[in-house]
């Protein structure tokens, strides 16, 4: 229903606000007022855990079948993209208070959820996510989305896990490549010469613990060559001021707060499939 990747030219036809918007919130209830300083000075926070082993025990053992359907009905480990709209238990997690407290802790009272996507890197998977910047994909404008990125298995340096660069997010939309054929490459851009923004960090995370990044941080992970997978589930979340082209409006579901009034987010009800 909707494109992981939208065309270049759909892209270009849609005006784009795509410079970092700080977060306003001095009064935080979960992240610290440091972590709030943090995103705002380097574009990302890490290690936080939100879900206890056991009941994140239970939602690996829910996306391993749900993984052996999408790949027995001819998908792949990283199909499962707008996830939400299809099964009820990742709605759940888009809305989870655990969650979205540390969202609000950034974006404010009002949020709006719109994307989830399971990344899952299998063992020896030889594909990589090349250094990008989620907001090159996206037709929204202001560039206000913040990526949780939940990490369904522990994730570490040794199994392919994410690289940030801390503080990239201020240098507004860097220029990319198409990526080429021979890359490997899950998605299709590619940022060269990226050390020229700064050194890279590992985000480790065990599984139950959330990163947090801007949607302007350059970031991007190598090929899984470890015996262990490496799944994360991507929750993205915005302010409602954020306008949505392609339709991806029909994606967004109010999960605190309200829409101002507007209705520009469809917030679509729970879906029964779990």
């Amino acid at each position: 229903m909707f494109k992981i990747t939208p065309d270049q030219n759909e892209l270009d036809a849609i005006p784009r606000d795509l410079s970092f918007h700080p977060s306003q919130v001095t009064n935080p209830h979960t992240l610290t007022p440091a972590q709030v300083a943090q995103y705002n000075s380097d574009g990302f926070v890490k290690g936080i855990r939100v879900i206890p082993e056991d009941d994140m025990a239970e939602h690996r053992r829910y996306f391993d079948k749900l993984l052996r359907e999408v790949t027995a009905a001819g998908g792949d480990s990283y199909s499962i993209s707008t996830a939400h709209l299809t099964y009820g238990r990742v709605y759940d997690l888009l809305k989870d208070p655990r969650i979205v407290t540390c969202v609000k802790d950034l974006l404010g009272e009002n949020v709006i959820g719109w994307g989830s996507h399971y990344f899952c890197k299998m063992p020896h998977d030889g594909k990589s996510v090349a250094w990008h910047q989620d907001s090159s994909y996206w037709p929204l404008s202001s560039s206000k989305t913040v990526t949780v990125w939940l990490a369904v298995d522990d994730a570490d340096v040794e199994n392919a896990c994410m690289w940030f660069i801390p503080g990239s997010h201020a240098h507004g939309q860097i220029d990319y490549e198409t990526s080429s054929d021979t890359e490997g490459n899950v998605l299709n851009q590619t940022i060269k010469n990226v050390e020229q923004f700064g050194e890279t960090v590992p985000v480790e995370l065990k599984a139950g613990e959330i990163s947090l990044h801007s949607d302007l941080l350059l970031h991007g992970s190598q090929a899984n060559h470890a015996d262990r997978r490496r799944c994360g589930l991507t929750l993205r979340y915005c302010t409602p001021d954020v306008r949505a082209g392609e339709n991806w409006n029909l994606k967004g579901v109010v999960v605190s707060g309200n829409d101002d009034g507007d209705g520009h987010w469809a917030n679509p009800p729970r879906p029964s499939r779990d």
